[in-house]
C-alpha cells in the first residue's frame, strides 16, 4: 500500500452471466440508491453483450464497476462510497481500456458524469461536445484514441 490510499483490488473481466450479481450490487447501490436513478433505466440490453470489469477487495467483496459495449462505449462505471479515492475507479478503467485496445478497437468513448469529467481526463479522455442531461444527470461525451 503507498501513502495514496491505493487500494489493493483485484479485477475480474468477465460476461453479464458470470458477474451480474457482483456488478449489479454497486450498481444498484451507486446509480439506483445513491443517484436515484430508476431501476428500469439502469439494466438494459447491453448488459448481455457487454464485457464486464468488478473490483474486489482483499475480503472479496466488490467495490466498483464497469462494462465494455461491443461498440468501444464504456460505461456503467461505479464505485461503492467506501471505496472512493482510493484508485479503485481507475483501476477499473485502466481494465476496461486494456480490454478495449485489445479488442481491436482504436476508440472509445464514455458518457462521463459531468463532475467525474477530470477523472477521465487524466485517463486521457477528452471532452467532445456540449454538456447534456442524461437519467436526471449533467453529463459529457468524451474520447479517448488507442494506438
Amino acid at each position: 500500500m503507498s501513502t495514496n490510499k491505493q487500494a489493493t483490488v483485484r479485477i475480474a473481466l468477465g460476461t453479464w452471466d458470470r458477474l451480474r450479481e457482483d456488478a449489479y450490487s454497486v450498481r444498484h447501490e451507486v446509480f439506483v440508491v445513491e443517484q436515484k436513478v430508476p431501476p428500469d433505466i439502469e439494466l438494459d440490453d447491453d448488459d448481455a453483450v457487454s464485457v464486464h470489469a468488478v473490483a474486489y477487495g482483499p475480503d472479496g467483496t466488490p467495490m466498483g464497476t464497469g462494462r465494455l459495449l461491443p461498440d468501444g462505449h464504456i460505461g456503467r462505471m461505479a464505485v461503492h462510497k467506501r471505496a472512493r479515492g482510493m484508485g479503485v475507479g481507475g483501476q477499473l478503467l485502466d481494465a476496461l481500456i486494456e480490454q478495449g485496445h485489445g479488442d481491436g478497437h482504436r476508440m472509445l468513448v464514455l458518457h462521463a458524469q459531468t463532475h467525474a469529467a477530470g477523472f477521465y481526463q487524466a485517463h486521457g479522455f477528452k471532452v467532445e461536445g456540449e454538456e447534456f442531461v442524461e437519467a436526471g444527470i449533467p453529463h459529457v461525451v468524451m474520447t479517448r484514441v488507442l494506438k
